[in-house]
C-alpha cells in the first residue's frame, strides 16, 4: 500500500483539494449554497469555504454529515483520486468522458465550473426524460454546426 503524501506547509495535500473540489461539486450541483451547508453542520460559510479550497482537512465525522446532507456514501468524496491513467505528462484535470478520444480540455477543468454545474442542474431538473434528450441533441447539433464552420 503506498503511504499517504504529506501535507507540505503552506498548502493544501492533493487529497484535501480532492475532497474539497467533490464537496463543492455536490453542493453545487443539489443548488446548495455554502450558507445553507454549513448552517446545516453548525459551521460558519468560511469554513465550508476552506474545506472546499483543500486549506482545512475535513474530519472523518465532518465527512459523514456532509454525505448525509448532500445524501451521497462518503466514498463519493474520493471517487477517481489517484486512478486516472493518462498518458504520461497529461494533466489529470484533462480527463473528461467522451466515445471517441478527444483533446485535453487543458489546464482548466470544465466539470468544475460553475457554469458547467449550473447548467448540469438545470438539465436534470427537467423531468421529462424525452425533452432533455431533445435539448441535448439541439445543443449538440448547435455545437457540431459551429465547429463546421471554424
Amino acid at each position: 500500500m503506498e503511504m499517504p503524501e504529506k501535507k507540505t506547509k503552506g498548502g493544501p495535500s492533493p487529497i484535501d483539494e480532492h475532497v474539497g473540489v467533490r464537496l463543492r461539486v455536490r453542493r453545487t450541483l443539489v443548488g446548495m449554497s455554502q450558507e445553507k451547508l454549513a448552517d446545516a453542520v453548525g459551521l460558519t460559510f468560511q469554513q465550508v469555504q476552506k474545506y472546499e479550497r483543500g486549506t482545512n482537512r475535513v474530519s472523518a465525522g465532518r465527512l459523514y454529515q456532509f454525505a448525509q446532507i448532500l445524501d451521497v456514501p462518503v466514498a463519493y468524496f474520493f471517487e477517481n483520486f489517484g486512478n486516472v491513467n493518462l498518458p504520461s505528462g497529461t494533466p489529470e484535470s484533462a480527463y473528461g468522458m467522451a466515445d471517441q478520444d478527444q483533446e485535453p480540455f487543458g489546464e482548466e477543468d470544465l466539470l468544475n465550473r460553475k457554469e458547467t454545474l449550473d447548467l448540469i442542474r438545470v438539465y436534470y431538473s427537467i423531468e421529462d426524460q424525452k425533452l432533455r434528450k431533445d435539448l441535448y441533441k439541439i445543443i449538440k447539433s448547435m455545437a457540431d454546426s459551429f465547429r463546421e464552420k471554424k
